[in-house]
């Protein structure tokens, strides 16, 4: 049995209801978000790889979210990026200019790979299951034009 449809205000109101993010949308989000909950992390908790990569995960599911059906594939790609750029703040240089930084980067990386991969996992799977939702919807729209044609 099928919905009676909603009042065209409601109708409005629904599409517009999420942010839809173009894929560069996505990673400017993503990333300037990770910088900025890494420079919060850096000032509260000195710079917590575990609190930054706990924060990691609601970004990801955001971004996965967020995106528009015809970019979700950027937003597994995107994280990982965003992930890496928003630990800049929280590396240890040791006192060695530039490339010091690039090795506490990479050192942080290394060891915070399980957050890492986890968070792209989550986006991964969020996008899949949109996608999905979005291939069905477009068969069903398929099979119901296809019906009103054989009429």
């Amino acid at each position: 049995m099928a919905r009676p449809p909603a009042p065209m205000g409601v109708r409005e109101t629904r599409r517009t209801s999420r942010p839809r993010l173009t894929g560069l949308g996505g990673g400017l989000f993503c990333g300037a978000t990770m910088f900025a909950l890494a420079c919060l992390d850096h000032l509260l908790f000195g710079g917590s790889p575990t609190v930054y990569g706990v924060l990691f995960l609601p970004v990801c599911v955001l971004t996965a979210l967020w995106v528009r059906p015809g970019d979700l594939v950027t937003a597994p790609v995107v994280v990982p990026i965003a992930f890496a750029f928003g630990m800049l703040p929280i590396t240890d240089d040791s006192g060695g200019g530039f490339g010091g930084h690039l090795m506490g980067l990479v050192t942080g990386l290394a060891l915070q790979a399980g957050w890492l991969y986890g968070g792209t996992l989550v986006a991964v799977l969020v996008v899949t299951v949109r996608r999905v939702r979005v291939m069905s919807r477009r068969a069903a729209r398929r099979r119901a034009a296809a019906r009103g044609q054989a009429h």
